[in-house]
């Protein structure tokens, strides 16, 4: 596989990793809702929070990830999420995902459950509840130069 063919597959991955997130957030937001009606957002407490600390430090730092990945989402930070991916997202593909979670009006997102991890991939599920409904999203995540990004 050449390296123009790998870049394309990663930016495909990344690409449909972005969507997820909109196509999930588009599920739980109520139709016919109005983002200007709710222009200040604060993340909710994690029900899993009381959780015991992992002792595993991989297993830890995909926790970290995945509340932030929540954090982004409570707050409609799409700049935050780019942050979190392996391969940087374009502007415009930020302001689109910024403009659909706008849209989804307010939501609350929690990471319910432990990360799976094996070796350098991982897995977080984040939980989004709004006045649509609910959805869980898993997130995989691969570790590259020692930090966990979504792939």
């Amino acid at each position: 596989m050449t390296v123009s063919h790998k870049l394309t597959a990663v930016a495909v991955v990344c690409g449909a990793v972005v969507a997820g997130v909109v196509v999930g957030l588009l599920l739980v937001a109520p139709s016919g809702s109005d983002p200007a009606a709710s222009s200040s957002f604060t993340p909710s407490p994690t029900p899993g929070s009381s959780r015991p600390v992992p002792v595993d430090p991989d297993v830890a730092a995909v926790e970290v990830v995945g509340k932030a990945i929540a954090a982004a989402i409570v707050n409609h930070d799409a700049t935050a999420f780019g942050k979190l991916t392996c391969v940087q997202q374009s502007s415009a593909d930020l302001a689109e995902l910024g403009r659909k979670w706008a849209a989804a009006g307010k939501v609350t997102a929690t990471v319910p459950d432990p990360p799976s991890v094996s070796g350098d991939s991982a897995s977080v599920t984040v939980h989004v509840e709004g006045a649509g409904g609910q959805k869980d999203t898993p997130f995989p995540l691969k570790k590259r130069d020692g930090k966990w990004c979504v792939r």
